[in-house]
């Protein structure tokens, strides 16, 4: 069956930097847009980044622009998101996410499948 592992989240401080991964299985991956979504407590699981499937295209939130990259590299089955100049209001649990399409889509219902997510934290 398909799987989304996702890894790399912790705690860090005001400013630094994470980067975490997303190792998909069970599934064509070069075929599916992935995606980035956070959630942080009472608050709705929002849109942060998304890459096609070639990895020429990527989207953003923009509350994440100039700050965070996402990237694939199809040959491991693995998406990333660089996470730099991270602020207390970043923390929230990360999770990766898989749509079969070949266009962006940033609405968290279009996605398939889902990992379990990965905490981060960011202390001021």
């Amino acid at each position: 069956q398909v799987q989304l592992v996702e890894s790399g989240g912790g705690l860090v401080q005001t400013g630094d930097s994470l980067r975490l991964s997303c190792a998909a299985s069970g599934l064509t991956f070069s075929s599916y847009v992935m995606g980035w979504f956070r959630q942080a407590p009472g608050k709705e699981r929002e849109f942060v980044a998304a890459i096609r499937r070639s990895g020429g295209n990527t989207d953003y939130a923009d509350f994440v622009k100039g700050r965070f990259t996402i990237s694939r590299d199809n040959a491991k089955n693995t998406v990333y998101l660089q996470m730099n100049n991270l602020n207390p209001e970043d923390t929230a649990v990360y999770y990766c996410a898989a749509r079969l399409s070949t266009i962006i889509i940033t609405g968290r219902s279009d996605y398939s499948y889902w990992g379990q997510g990965t905490q981060v934290t960011v202390s001021s």
